[in-house]
């Protein structure tokens, strides 16, 4: 190709795209230069000098610019008086690279040296020991032998904590600032640093609370030593004692690749226990990155508190039964003629658990209800984003339009995808009624106000009379990216914002390119997979509960997140729940199945891209608990006599793959499939891409789309009739709109004993003024009534809330699923 040039490394010849590093050119052929400040997903600073080679150049005639050759045809070359850095050249035509020359192993020993004068010689002790870069490349290349004294040795302190996650030993530093430009420049988060100069040089934090990152457990995976060390796996392992297990993150929506680290150990009687969760590469997903709860978020399956045996409720109380008495008086109860019978899942549940339970809803002809407020999931089927490489690749060319969304909350890693797409030129614009970390990167910022979401969105459509220079940003892309999610949202919100965004992307003309497509932001991490199974959102779900003769609830907790769901549950007349823990809900319940968590299983996830991934079982199944379609399943044989009763994951997964359209033709071998990926990351060098896991266990399958498919499509327009918004001036109430954040107060963050500490108390955030009108301050505990319940909070300052609003964050205690007016007092 045109761009493509032709070098020579150590003797192989080979051809790769002009502005390629020398660095990774070499990888592209299997040679490794050892490199320690260098990371292929950062910038090149050349700081270490580790990766110092020899390079020859063509000689160019001045007249003719072309090369001199020699009498045998062949190009003279000119080698520079001095070493070149092979992580910060690129390569040019007809470049010859030397990389194991006397010279370069030269250069490599006294770099060593000098990295070596004031480190520990603790290696036995230390974490980073049997996967340190600076370990292996010493034995690599280093003499065994120092020329400085040891009396010179600098100490240091060995044991900072930087944050309540992240640990600090200054004496193994060496300075390489990988971990200060990953906060710097990939999370944004520029909150440690270097501080002081020469031998005295150190790293610091400069936030309070200490290395205030939801990234922060990344600069342990790139940290070529083992100065930084996460609380979790701190003296806890030595890494070639740990096995390894492939599994998803169930947090999001990203659906991040991940791979437990486990050890049989004595401490815990025996059994096998995560010691710690590490990044799996998928470029397409979550490239080697990971956000701090889905690293630090497995503590749950410790807990002493999860249910281990069947419970059914005799005499009023909930005491324990066999799994054969539990499924027989389930299917007894679920038989009779015309019950109205109602299945609530929630999207935390597996497409496995979800098919089967939408077969049993289908059998009694119930009611398969989604427990979320979002909508779109349907449309998403019609004209989602379906670009294989994910949001790695976009760039020039792309718009990207953000609304209703605060992804640095609700989607961590699709906020670093973002924000890079940027950098490699895509055009953002964040629609919003307030300001999110986006917002800095946006080339257009749309403000709107609360329930004019949708009437906003149309706007941007071309020709329409307000679209201006957001509007011609959309028609002059060649993609179109829209992603939506439910900030300041209710269900019928929503439905009026996804709608909204699929119109905008019929219009623009781009729909059946890769690159453009609709993006939910969904409430959990299997949402898309529950749409396309079947399941939806209903408006009242309250209305819907009390109504019940027969609610089968999996995975939810309806009475322990609003108080009306709990009123509405003790109306129902039979309530069966499958649960990890004796939530709110399983209190209430007649049956309660114990069920395993996804640690201890297997089965399949749809992230919010319609990218079907698998996970595989990471510790030993408990004695009792079981899969949730396994339950489903022996219940559902019960009751109408099916032969589903012994069904394994990839049986149900090949069944279910049989009955959905978009699903058909896959299998868990098909989902286990991989290919070259780029940059080449892998743990058999460590110093070249850190201690994240190459994926050999399955990269996933992206669904189509119907657009793509050319089908009809069936979508209905927005309503863009005008909402009634209440006369706030003139009320004493504030129109409360509901947000999310990251660390929430549910059951399974609560159980982390390392993220319990991130889990704010219940608050709500207030423009000054409308606090100064309230006669509140920043910090005042106050109370907000919400359905004539009142809840303490403390009150947070935000000039970018609209005046007489309140943002109330929903998933800290506070029942509040789409916007409403309440009253806010002392």
């Amino acid at each position: 190709m045109a761009n493509d040039v032709t070098l020579t490394i150590d003797g192989t010849q080979l051809t790769v795209p002009a502005g390629t590093l020398i660095v990774d050119a070499a990888r592209e052929i299997g040679i490794d230069i050892p490199v320690f400040c260098y990371h292929p997903k950062m910038e090149p600073v050349g700081m270490c000098r580790m990766c110092l080679v020899e390079v020859g150049r063509p000689v160019i005639d001045r007249t003719s610019g072309q090369p001199v050759v020699d009498d045998a045809g062949n190009p003279s070359l000119q080698f520079g008086p001095k070493l070149e850095t092979a992580c910060t050249t690129p390569v040019s035509q007809g470049m010859v690279v030397i990389g194991m020359s006397d010279k370069v192993k030269g250069a490599r020993n006294d770099v060593l040296e000098f990295l070596l004068t004031s480190h520990p010689l603790d290696c036995p002790i230390c974490d980073k020991g049997g996967e340190c870069p600076l370990q292996n490349l010493t034995m690599g290349f280093g003499k065994g032998t120092s020329r400085f004294d040891f009396d010179d040795k600098k100490h240091n302190d060995k044991h900072v904590p930087l944050g309540d996650l992240i640990y600090l030993d200054r004496e193994r530093c060496i300075q390489c600032g990988r971990c200060v430009r990953f906060q710097k420049d990939i999370a944004d988060d520029p909150v440690i640093g270097f501080y002081q100069r020469g031998r005295n040089m150190e790293i610091i934090t400069n936030s309070e609370p200490g290395f205030d990152s939801i990234f922060s457990g990344n600069t342990s995976d790139i940290c070529p030593v083992g100065a930084l060390t996460t609380a979790d796996f701190r003296f806890g392992a030595r890494p070639w004692e740990l096995k390894s297990a492939t599994s998803i993150c169930n947090h999001c929506p990203v659906g991040c690749n991940l791979t437990y680290n486990t050890r049989r150990e004595a401490k815990s009687g025996g059994k096998i226990v995560i010691k710690r969760a590490m990044p799996r590469q998928n470029e397409a997903v979550n490239e080697i990155w990971l956000c701090d709860k889905g690293r630090f978020g497995y503590h749950f399956t410790e807990s002493a508190e999860r249910l281990l045996t069947p419970l059914i409720r005799q005499d009023g109380e909930l005491v324990p039964s066999s799994w054969e008495d539990a499924i027989d008086l389930a299917a007894w109860k679920l038989r009779p003629h015309g019950l109205n019978f109602v299945a609530l899942a929630n999207g935390r549940l597996s497409n496995e658990d979800l098919y089967t339970l939408k077969e049993l809803s289908d059998n009694l002809h119930g009611n398969a209800c989604l427990y979320s407020s979002m909508a779109g999931g349907d449309l998403a089927a019609q004209v989602g984003f379906t670009s294989p490489d994910g949001l790695s690749k976009i760039g020039k060319g792309t718009t990207i339009l953000v609304a209703a969304a605060d992804l640095h909350e609700e989607a961590p890693i699709w906020w670093l995808q973002v924000k890079n797409a940027v950098k490699r030129g895509a055009k953002l614009i964040v629609l919003n009624a307030r300001a999110t970390r986006l917002d800095k990167f946006a080339a257009a910022i749309i403000r709107y106000r609360y329930g004019r979401e949708a009437d906003s969105i149309l706007s941007l459509i071309k020709g329409a009379e307000n679209a201006g220079e957001s509007g011609r940003m959309i028609a002059e892309a060649d993609d179109l990216l829209v992603i939506y999610g439910s900030d300041g949202l209710g269900l019928s919100g929503s439905k009026q914002v996804s709608s909204a965004c699929a119109e905008l992307l019929v219009k623009s003309g781009k729909l059946g390119r890769p690159g453009t497509g609709l993006l939910a932001v969904w409430q959990h991490a299997n949402d898309q997979g529950a749409w396309d199974i079947g399941f939806r959102p209903v408006e009242d779900m309250g209305k819907v509960i009390a109504a019940a003769d027969g609610i089968y609830i999996a995975g939810a907790d309806p009475a322990g997140d609003n108080p009306v769901y709990a009123a509405a549950l003790k109306a129902a007349r039979f309530i069966i729940v499958q649960e990890q823990f004796l939530t709110a809900t399983a209190e209430l319940a007649d049956i309660v199945f114990p069920v395993q968590t996804i640690i201890e299983r297997d089965g399949t996830y749809t992230n919010g891209m319609r990218r079907v991934q698998r996970f595989m079982p990471v510790l030993e199944k408990p004695s009792g608990p079981r899969p949730d379609y396994l339950v489903t399943a022996q219940v559902r044989q019960r009751v109408v006599h099916s032969n589903l009763e012994s069904v394994s994951a990839s049986q149900g997964f090949m069944i279910m793959a049989a009955h959905l359209k978009d699903y058909q033709g896959l299998t868990y071998a098909k989902l286990m499939e991989t290919i070259p990926q780029h940059p080449i990351m892998g743990r058999s060098d460590l110093y070249y891409g850190g201690t994240a896991y190459d994926n050999r266990q399955g990269l996933g399958v992206q669904l189509s789309n119907a657009a793509a498919r050319h089908e009809q499509l069936r979508l209905v327009e927005a309503d863009t009739m005008e909402n009634e918004l209440p006369d706030l001036e003139h009320m004493e109430e504030l129109l409360a709109v509901p947000v999310r954040v990251l660390y929430d107060s549910g059951t399974i963050t609560k159980s982390s004993r390392l993220l319990e500490k991130r889990i704010h108390t219940p608050f709500i955030c207030l423009h000054p003024k409308t606090a100064e009108q309230k006669e509140m301050a920043s910090g005042d505990r106050v109370m907000i009534q919400v359905n004539k319940t009142d809840y303490l909070v403390t009150v947070k300052l935000d000039d970018s809330v609209p005046t007489l609003h309140v943002l109330v964050p929903n998933s800290l205690g506070i029942p509040m699923e789409k916007p409403i007016l309440v009253k806010v007092h002392r």
